[in-house]
């Protein structure tokens, strides 16, 4: 499957399990992402955006988003979509 960058992590927060991403393409709710960095190896579909604290569906380039992940993420840990 290909894969193609739209974002980078900016923060993780522990409880709630949730990561700040800094797209530089567009992510939508149900949308499949990858998650990689020297320690962060995630693929996960996203379930659920927030974008200042307010529920989104879709998210563009610019954007800082909340995204619920499955486990600890870091700084600067790339975001790719997965595409068919």
């Amino acid at each position: 499957m290909a894969e193609v960058e739209v974002g980078t992590i900016s923060d993780f927060f522990a409880k709630p399990v949730v990561a700040a991403v800094e797209l530089t393409a567009e992510l939508k709710v149900g949308d499949t992402i990858h998650i990689k960095g020297h320690t962060t190896d995630m693929e996960m579909v996203v379930s659920s955006m927030q974008i200042h604290n307010q529920m989104v569906e879709t998210a563009k380039a610019g954007d800082a988003v909340g995204i619920k992940v499955s486990d600890k993420v870091r700084h600067g840990d790339k975001v790719f979509k997965v595409t068919e």
